[in-house]
């Protein structure tokens, strides 16, 4: 596997916990345990997004993959399950290499070598990397034209100036005259946003909760995990999801040497999940570079899929910088 990651999990749990409010980066989310929760997830009847962002690909799997150039590379930034990916493979047999990018190696590894088995013709180079950061590509791919692959609204989990700097950087890194194939998941009925990330089986808030194991685990942390909950609601004025954990009590914590005291009911923000409509997606794409080419949506308008062009001048325009 290419990359040997190196993350700031200890700094940024720390100067998370030290800030006002608390808050810890979601990508953290998705170590081996917290990964195969978020599989878990994505089978609950409650959670649409998967299901629905499935079945957009399966029914224009062949129109999208007539907008990929054969001979190029499919960059994916997060790979999960491969699921999605796969519909795309197997509908562009022409792409000569698929790089997974994930912060997740061993999970991304074994998804790799199921995939390696699949698609036998097919060059599979996993890297093990923050697809937020800078990384670097397999030396073999830094002169082929490529294609990013970005499903699961992944993009949601940006604040949007964020959202906007990440489809810059991207795009530099993918280079002039690359296609960029995304999800987004799109407002909607606000029952329907709750009960997807509040469901009924309690997966959602294991999944957050697995948080909080991990610094037990990986920093020598002491949460009661008992003494936490999950919460997660629709934040109109900003049009997200929010993802929270609860304190249950006053109590005092302690992550790598550092102690963290918190009131009843203070809160760690885990996880934003902005929804956009169509247009301010796109009008977000064009801030950040990229020209929009084709949208898909499901019947209901729950869920689209956007395939975006990388202008030929965008290497050259500053961007947006925060991320």
């Amino acid at each position: 596997m290419e990359g040997g990651a190196t993350f700031d999990f200890a700094a940024d749990v720390v100067a998370g916990l030290q800030a006002t409010p608390k808050r810890i980066p979601s990508k953290y989310f998705y170590d081996t345990a917290g990964s195969l929760l978020f599989e878990e997830i994505t089978q609950l009847p409650e959670y649409y997004p998967t299901r629905v962002e499935r079945g957009i690909l399966t029914e224009n799997a062949e129109a999208i993959a007539k907008l990929l150039p054969a001979g190029r590379a499919l960059i994916e930034f997060g790979n999960g399950s491969s699921a999605k990916t796969r519909i795309v493979l197997r509908a562009a047999r022409e792409l000569s290499a698929y790089v997974p990018v994930d912060i997740a190696a061993e999970f991304l590894e074994e998804q790799a070598k199921t995939l390696r088995l699949e698609f036998p013709s097919l060059n599979v180079l996993p890297v093990a990397a923050d697809f937020t950061r800078a990384f670097d590509l397999p030396a073999s791919l830094r002169t082929m034209p490529r294609v990013g692959f970005f499903p699961g609204s992944t993009i949601g989990n940006f604040d949007p100036p964020d959202a906007a700097a990440f489809l810059h950087h991207s795009g530099l890194s993918l280079g002039t005259g690359a296609v960029m194939v995304i999800g987004v998941d799109l407002v909607k009925n606000e029952a329907v946003l709750h009960a997807a990330y509040n469901d009924a089986a309690g997966v959602t808030a294991r999944f957050n909760l697995n948080l909080l194991a991990r610094i037990n685990r990986e920093l020598g942390g002491d949460f009661d995990l008992g003494s936490f909950e999950h919460r997660a609601f629709f934040d109109r004025g900003h049009s997200r999801i929010e993802m929270h954990l609860v304190s249950r009590a006053v109590q005092r914590v302690s992550v790598d040497g550092c102690s963290f005291d918190f009131a009843e009911g203070e809160t760690i923000h885990t996880e934003n999940s902005y929804k956009y409509t169509v247009e301010a997606f796109q009008a977000l794409a064009r801030e950040a570079g990229w020209r929009p080419i084709r949208v898909w949506t499901d019947s209901d308008g729950w869920f689209s899929i956007h395939v975006l062009a990388n202008e030929a001048d965008a290497a050259n325009q500053p961007g947006p910088r925060r991320l």
